[in-house]
């Protein structure tokens, strides 16, 4: 077993390079390069994009088929250090459901390497960082979706791992259970765990963080700040919205201008398309100064996960 560097003496987290794998003659990834460094990354595509079989690997589950793939500085598909300071929650589980939540966070902590002795404390300091101490003593069998996704982050965060890898860790969960986890979640990342989470559902991940990684058909289409990756589409018009007393005037006044090009007026609104987003923002707020028009709201379309993600998958899937 080789000495895993510290977290200091390695420049990235995690260093994927040039990783392809297959499943027989399936294609899972295909030539993968990528290197996280640390905080939160969203890991986002559709589903069967490629997201579960790169955390998988990242998991020391397996093995790439070609190319080679570290986590602070070594392997983790050989290197059972380095797996230690790595907590994993699978997008499916099978548990067993007669144990009580702590039963199960404090098997999991003793698997993980935790002296007997000490399992059922960090068991229940686990349990209470998912919000679950009320809970903790009833069987998981009676958990609704949330509890269990709550029990599973216990069991991923009992050994205090320094890389955090959440696989669709809100799936199934009713709305004011999802933002309470996803608070929590960044809880973790502020404390100093590097996490990475993947979703195919955009809002997830904007609620997480604004780093985000592309993944469409096993590849990297992106990767970045959401809107550093926006830059990269504006060859595409930009759409803003703005909803005020006097559209038209806003209209005409942006009508001469060689970046826009398109003006849809709306009821009380006005929806610009420009080719240079800084420019038009200008204009508009020399119309509004010019012409004394209030506005009730200014919003972009296209500034979001949603819009990115369109834009590249689009591109991708014509490629």
């Amino acid at each position: 077993m080789s000495a895993v560097p510290p977290v200091t003496a390695v420049t990235a987290v995690v260093d994927v390079r040039a990783c392809s794998k297959w499943y027989g003659n399936v294609l899972g990834m295909s030539d993968i390069t990528w290197s996280l460094k640390g905080g939160i990354v969203g890991l986002l595509g559709p589903n069967g994009a490629g997201k579960s079989t790169l955390i998988k690997m990242i998991a020391g589950l397996h093995k790439p088929s070609r190319g080679t793939l570290t986590v602070f500085g070594a392997d983790p598909f050989t290197d059972a250090a380095v797996r230690g300071r790595i907590g994993y929650a699978p997008e499916h589980e099978k548990t067993w459901d007669e144990l009580t939540a702590r039963e199960l966070v404090t098997y999991m902590a003793e698997l993980a390497g935790i002296p007997r002795a000490d399992a059922n404390q960090a068991a229940e300091g686990a349990l209470a960082e998912m919000g679950m101490t009320k809970a903790m003593n009833r069987r998981v069998r009676g958990f609704s979706k949330g509890m269990r996704q709550r029990v599973k982050l216990a069991t991923a965060i009992v050994h205090e791992p320094d890389l955090l890898l959440l696989d669709e860790p809100l799936t199934g969960v009713d709305p004011i259970a999802r933002a309470d986890i996803v608070e929590r979640i960044k809880k973790l990342g502020q404390n100093g765990i590097t996490i990475v989470v993947s979703s195919h559902v955009l809002y997830e991940i904007e609620a997480l963080t604004s780093e985000i990684v592309v993944i469409y058909r096993g590849q990297v289409l992106a990767e970045g700040n959401v809107y550093e990756i926006r830059k990269l589409i504006d060859k595409q018009p930009h759409r803003i919205r703005i909803e005020c007393d006097r559209p038209h005037v806003i209209g005409t006044a942006l009508a001469g201008a060689d970046h826009v090009a398109r003006i849809v007026f709306e009821r009380n609104a006005a929806l610009v398309e420009t080719r240079d987003p800084d420019r038009c923002y200008a204009e508009i707020a020399d119309a509004v100064l010019a012409n004394n028009i209030a506005v009730r709201q200014l919003t972009s379309p296209d500034n979001n996960l949603g819009a990115v993600f369109d834009y590249l998958t689009r591109a991708g899937g014509g490629a």
